[in-house]
């Protein structure tokens, strides 16, 4: 039987957990309803009711040489192409770092933990001078293998197996003749499994709204991603539309929305193995 207290606790919690829904909810909430509205309504105040305008506002979306389906196929090219091979190669690296000993493994992991914390701005320059003295500018190639290099996902997957690594199933895969590249894909990737979801939302959503990197490195406005179309409605300051606007935000978000229901149940699970070492 639970006592009067915990029950008044257990109805704060639950309280303070549908306030934070709320919170969190909203902000998308008037996204959506905002591309439904015309810019004369955006401008006269908040409204939570959806309104009549999406034609209108596609119409304008459309008009002004926004071409959804080109941006959407960039976004995606970049986005999952890079998180793939991230996450791929940082659980290679991870797994490296936790079940091999070798000569300087500490401080090679020390390094990665150094890397991690210098904000990638510092390096922008110099890797565009990089990929302009290679002929890589205004391609997706230095974008999508500029990826691989992840030390925070390498930290993370790391930290994953330090919690659920267990040294006797490499040696018996070893003893049945299996190789490491094929304890690897087998053995090691399904255990981990929980963690690559997690870090792939992670990385698919900081790919797929990532505009300082493609602005960078991409010219032609055929390979723009839909952050840098959402960037060009802007129009003059006489006549910019926002209900336009504001439907290109939806339409750059909902993909991500997607992808975060499908992957979402790994998340919890993921952080909560990665973040405790038994």
């Amino acid at each position: 039987m639970h006592t009067k207290s915990e029950k008044i606790e257990k109805i704060l919690i639950y309280t303070l957990l549908c306030f934070l829904l709320f919170l969190s909810i909203i902000p998308f909430w008037l996204m959506f309803v905002n591309a439904t509205r015309s810019t004369e309504q955006i401008q006269q105040g908040i409204s939570l009711i959806p309104s009549k305008y999406l034609k209108f506002n596609w119409d304008v979306l459309t008009g002004r040489g926004f071409n959804i389906w080109s941006g959407l196929k960039n976004s995606a090219i970049i986005a999952f192409s890079s998180t793939f091979l991230s996450i791929y190669f940082s659980a290679m690296a991870a797994y490296g770092l936790v079940a091999y000993e070798f000569k300087g493994r500490d401080t090679l992991f020390t390094i990665i933990l150094v890397v991690m914390m210098i904000p990638a701005q510092l390096s922008m320059v110099g890797f565009y001078r990089f990929m302009l003295d290679l002929n890589l500018v205004d391609s997706f190639i230095p974008i999508i293998f500029g990826a691989i290099s992840s030390p925070a996902t390498i930290f993370f997957l790391r930290q994953y197996l330090l919690s659920s690594f267990q040294k006797e199933l490499i040696e018996a895969a070893r003893i049945d003749g299996e190789g490491e590249i094929g304890i690897f894909h087998k053995i090691m990737l399904p255990i981990m499994k929980p963690a690559l979801a997690t870090m792939g939302i992670f990385g698919i959503v900081g790919s797929w709204n990532n505009y300082l990197m493609p602005l960078t490195l991409l010219t032609s406005e055929s390979k723009y991603t839909l952050p840098m179309l959402v960037q060009l409605l802007k129009a003059d300051i006489y006549s910019t539309e926002y209900g336009g606007i504001y439907l290109g935000l939806s339409l750059s978000v909902f993909p991500l929305l997607v992808t975060y229901l499908f992957l979402s149940k790994y998340i919890i699970r993921g952080i909560t193995l990665g973040g405790v070492k038994e």
